[in-house]
């Protein structure tokens, strides 16, 4: 597939921000291991500002260079507690950001190349679909450093993987190949490293390409539903959103004569 020229790149500190093809791309460059130099990894009103446009259908995160993401920096992490800086909310900043990403109500893809540890695998758990390198390593280093997962792995891992196979990796702190990855439902599908990004684009534009943003939005928002709701809760967002949805279609084709 041939991309589109680029759209003008946006960048807040180690962060790019670009969109092709109504898909933003959000790209972690900070080579070479790519860090979360924060765990407020890019601006909250900066990414509120970037997902704004109406026409986004998408998103796609990747990493620059070598590397997903190694994770966290341990240095500044520590840095952020000895100048007495607030801790808790540092996290909660980052936590807010990964959320925001989830409550677009786009569909998520990540593409994951070489190292994607700790705070980067927790922004790749955040997205629907992973697409992983054949080189690509996962781990939930944490617990080596007197630490456990902080910016929501506790919570997206065992939802991803069951709680056993998250037990086992944030315990060991052990690194696990695109292989033991695919058998355990943490990523879903392995690919040579060059056809990683074009796969997980064109996989991304496939399912976007001929829908309307509002129903891309509203069909995350009711699978989303299905988890985070009682059953009975959930089945009556559905209807509600459906409703919506078909007076909507039946007052487009009333005006366009198609009734």
């Amino acid at each position: 597939k041939s991309f589109h020229p680029l759209t003008k790149l946006k960048m807040s500190g180690r962060i790019e921000w670009e969109v092709r093809e109504e898909i933003g791309i959000l790209t972690i460059n900070n080579p070479p291991e790519n860090y979360l130099f924060e765990p407020e990894f890019v601006p909250l009103d900066v990414l509120q500002k970037w997902t704004a446009e109406p026409t986004l259908k998408g998103i796609l995160i990747y990493g620059k260079g070598k590397h997903f993401s190694a994770g966290g920096n341990l240095k500044r992490l520590f840095e952020i507690i000895a100048q007495e800086e607030n801790l808790e909310d540092k996290l909660a900043a980052g936590n807010a950001i990964i959320d925001h990403l989830v409550n677009t109500n786009l569909p998520l893809v990540a593409a994951v190349h070489g190292v994607c540890f700790g705070g980067g695998l927790e922004i790749a758990l955040a997205c629907h679909i992973r697409v992983a390198a054949e080189n690509a390593l996962f781990a939930t280093p944490e617990t080596s450093h007197g630490l456990i997962p902080g910016l929501g792995g506790t919570l997206r891992l065992p939802a991803t993987v069951g709680q056993a196979n998250a037990l086992q990796m944030i315990l060991s702190g052990d690194m696990i190949s695109t292989e033991e990855a695919l058998m355990m439902g943490l990523i879903d599908v392995i690919l040579p490293r060059k056809e990683v990004f074009g796969h997980a684009f064109n996989l991304l534009h496939s399912m976007i390409k001929n829908l309307e943003p509002g129903i891309i939005k509203s069909v995350i928002k009711v699978l989303k539903n299905s988890t985070s709701m009682p059953s009975e809760q959930a089945i009556a967002e559905e209807t509600k959103i459906f409703c919506e949805l078909a007076r909507k279609e039946y007052s487009r084709r009333l005006s366009e004569s198609e009734i």
